[in-house]
């Protein structure tokens, strides 16, 4: 059995993103004074006293208008209250009920999921009241003073929902590989989603900007979990103007951070731009393992050598990832859509992988036997004494030298590609730490007793 969910459900611009944020206690949802900025559902974990439960932020609800992406709204809204133990009606106490909550409550009176009305943006406790006050005539029963800025009366407000919300004795553990989907505008990102979902979770159009938020979808195959994480385009910075988009793009970035593995899609008929040279410099930046997506690869004419040319080009403009597995798919088609979780699952796991010191130092012994570490002009040679792996995700070894500023960066890179020949970790940075110590420090036992090399 999953956790229970909790739908927000409200008109634009009352502020669910807003609750949303304070009842996951984190800046998650996007919060901007514009209408539509979320347009997709986006679960959050949240707890209560003895319960947990996921919140669903659902975008701003508006019947009799089907202009731009106010069905598709309306349409994710009711899949969220469909799947919902129970939901939160959202509306504006400075502004006072207005035709659309009451189309909105005519509607959820109808539903069988049981409805809590929170009234927000009541700041002053003693307003607040007279405020709320105001909503008993949508007869959804009685509506809670609270401020979703400040926290102001969402206790009372959460102390009546879990009443509604079953107690889950045990959640099975799950062993869920986090996946971004990054990549600029229109590359396919939706689509890839979609395509593995097998269902439109994500709305997708050809309009740049469709996908606002960071949207979680849980999938699982051959009893894999995967938690895949769909984010909004990300364009150059010039080109972006403060904002919905600005939010939307540093939701993006966060996205990276969170995630195990993180899918690069890149648009087979644009190939290798700038922007995805930097966005392939954030994700090296970030530590996460990734897979370089060439996606719409069914709309590029080839001959026998299409493949080979274009793995060339694409080596040499992302030199930096070439650690990184590529392949080359159709989101529109689903050719080798699904090859794309077994490259997720090698990758997760060189990710997350750990090596004993003792092979590690084996590593740097071979290593050093082929190539010394170089000798300054005064005629000192940098030496390494031992090395050992500190944390994993990504996998970092700590390398302990006697100066290391005797290192440069080829002699660097050697002892990076030696570990890479010989440990794998196929799909994941890994990060050299350099540290000075004195030869008494490392005789003296105090770096864990290791061995030299």
């Amino acid at each position: 059995m999953g956790l229970p969910i909790v739908a927000i459900i409200g008109r634009p611009n009352v502020g669910k993103s807003t609750l949303v944020n304070r009842l996951a206690g984190a800046q998650t949802a996007i919060v901007h004074d514009e209408p539509g900025v979320t347009r997709d559902r986006t679960y959050l974990p949240s707890y209560w006293s003895d319960r947990e439960f996921l919140v669903v932020d659902t975008g701003g609800l508006v019947f009799n208008d089907d202009t731009e992406f106010l069905p598709l709204i309306r349409q994710q809204a009711m899949t969220a209250l469909t799947e919902a133990s129970a939901a939160i009606f959202v509306v504006d106490g400075q502004t006072g009920p207005t035709h659309a909550d009451e189309e909105i409550a005519e509607w959820l009176r109808q539903q069988p999921v049981p409805v809590l009305l929170a009234v927000n943006k009541c700041e002053s406790p003693d307003q607040g009241l007279i405020q709320a006050a105001e909503f008993w005539q949508l007869g959804l029963g009685e509506p809670y003073p609270i401020s979703a800025i400040h926290g102001g009366g969402t206790g009372e407000l959460l102390d009546e929902l879990i009443k509604h919300i079953p107690h889950v004795t045990e959640v099975p553990e799950t062993n869920e590989i986090k996946v971004a989907i990054i990549g600029r505008p229109n590359v396919g990102k939706s689509s890839l989603l979609n395509a593995f979902v097998g269902e439109e979770r994500a709305i997708v159009s050809p309009i740049s900007g469709t996908t606002r938020d960071a949207i979680d979808t849980v999938v699982e195959r051959d009893g894999q979990t995967y938690r895949l994480i769909d984010t909004a385009g990300i364009r150059k910075k010039k080109s972006i103007d403060y904002g919905t988009e600005f939010f939307s793009i540093n939701r993006a970035f966060k996205a990276i951070r969170r995630a195990d593995v993180v899918l690069m899609v890149i648009d087979a008929l644009d190939g290798v731009t700038e922007q995805d040279q930097k966005l392939a410099g954030r994700i090296l930046e970030e530590g996460r393992a990734c897979i370089v997506v060439v996606n719409k690869w069914d709309a590029v004419e080839k001959d026998s050598y299409t493949i080979y040319d274009y793995e060339k080009n694409m080596q040499a403009r992302l030199h930096f990832t070439e650690w990184a597995d590529t392949i080359f798919v159709s989101a529109l088609t689903g050719q080798r859509v699904e090859k794309i979780l077994e490259l997720v699952n090698q990758a997760a796991e060189s990710h997350k992988r750990r090596v004993s010191t003792a092979v590690i130092n084996e590593v740097l012994e071979d290593a050093v036997s082929w190539h010394s570490p170089p000798t300054s002009r005064g005629g000192r040679q940098g030496k390494i004494y031992y090395g050992t792996q500190v944390s994993t995700q990504p996998p970092t070894i700590a390398l302990f030298v006697n100066d290391a500023k005797r290192f440069n960066e080829n002699y660097r890179r050697y002892v990076e590609r030696q570990f890479r020949q010989q440990l794998g970790f196929k799909g994941s940075p890994i990060r050299l730490l350099w540290r000075s110590k004195k030869v008494r420090d490392v005789e003296s036992g105090n770096l864990n007793r290791a061995t030299r090399v």
